[in-house]
């Protein structure tokens, strides 16, 4: 019964993340390993979303770590552990509860001794940045202790990157980039080898903007449409000046017609903006008002259209309203 939900729970998730981005690219998808304990290692810019894009476009059904700190209801907590979440506890949450960490790694062991999937978010926080920033050292300690718990499993790391258009709106672009798997095999002693590894292999994929002058580089690429998404186009740009594959602008007539025809949704998400403090977030609480809301306002729609005297002008809305979504576009950050 669990996997029924988790599979349909990402069936529905996968369709609503495809209407909420104008484009999802998956590259690299090649060099995702079968058969083996995969740690998948990822940068992280963009909340939930990145997760849910990693859930949803691979064949992997993953296991995540998450911040201990959103499991301290112990609903929430069943909830989380329900859709595959593990907690990892913080020196910010105390140091009493780093022991805790140990119970989390035991459940990540059996998860890959079973040739399963786990995804850590290494750089131990998120940000607007577009940049790789150090990583820490907990996805080498899972790799180890898995060997050392389980010798005969053969453990590969498989970095990859989540790079976005414009990260606080929908109707842009996403893009994953999978590198390919790094094997572990070497000592634990070599760990530190193995960090360095991992993150010249995610400096590689993630789109690099210098930090001197990174505000006046970002404003350049977008105005000379650059895709920002893309490692390549970005370098390409930076070192020569060319643009091979411009960006062609929305006048924003697209995203603005998207709003007046989902306008109960778009007023929930102007009464939450105010609140959300940490603007990484902004995505995925438009995401998740769409993703829990959408449903229900369709329906509505289709109530009025079907036993209302406002039938005709009902289903006219709601088709605007499904062909607004599609052709929703919005200009780069």
């Amino acid at each position: 019964m669990k996997y029924l939900v988790n599979f349909i729970l990402r069936l529905l998730v996968k369709i609503a993340l495809k209407g909420y981005f104008r484009k999802i690219i998956v590259e690299g998808k090649e060099n995702i390993p079968k058969n083996r304990p995969v740690i998948l290692v990822a940068n992280h810019q963009n909340a939930l979303i990145d997760p849910l894009l990693l859930a949803t476009h691979t064949t992997l059904n993953p296991y995540f770590l998450t911040r201990a700190s959103v499991f301290k209801k112990s609903f929430v907590a069943k909830l989380l552990n329900f859709i595959r979440m593990l907690p990892v506890y913080r020196v910010r949450d105390g140091f009493a509860t780093i022991q805790q960490n140990q119970g989390t790694f035991d459940q990540t062991y059996e998860v890959l001794r079973k040739n399963g999937t786990v995804i850590i978010f290494a750089e131990g926080s998120h940000s607007l940045v577009r940049n790789l920033r150090p990583l820490s050292k907990g996805f080498t300690r899972m790799a180890f202790g898995l060997k050392e718990k389980y010798p005969e499993t053969q453990p590969v790391i498989l970095p990859v990157a989540l790079d976005y258009s414009a990260h606080k709106r929908s109707g842009s672009r996403a893009r994953l980039t999978f590198g390919k798997a790094i094997p572990v095999d070497m000592p634990p002693s070599k760990s530190g080898l193995l960090t360095k590894s991992v993150q010249k292999a995610l400096q590689d994929l993630v789109v690099e903007i210098p930090n001197e002058g990174y505000e006046q580089h970002l404003k350049n690429l977008i105005e000379h449409q650059v895709d920002v998404s893309s490692r390549v186009d970005v370098d390409l740009f930076l070192k020569t000046g060319e643009v091979p594959n411009p960006v062609t602008e929305s006048s924003g007539l697209k995203n603005k017609l998207m709003k007046i025809f989902h306008f109960p949704l778009y007023w929930l998400w102007l009464w939450k903006k105010p609140s959300v403090q940490d603007p990484v977030f902004s995505s995925t609480w438009k995401f998740m008002i769409g993703f829990v809301l959408a449903p229900f306002y369709y329906l509505f729609l289709i109530w009025l259209a079907m036993d209302t005297s406002l039938g005709s002008w009902a289903l006219a809305f709601l088709l605007m309203a499904w062909i607004s979504l599609v052709g929703n576009r919005n200009p780069q950050e």
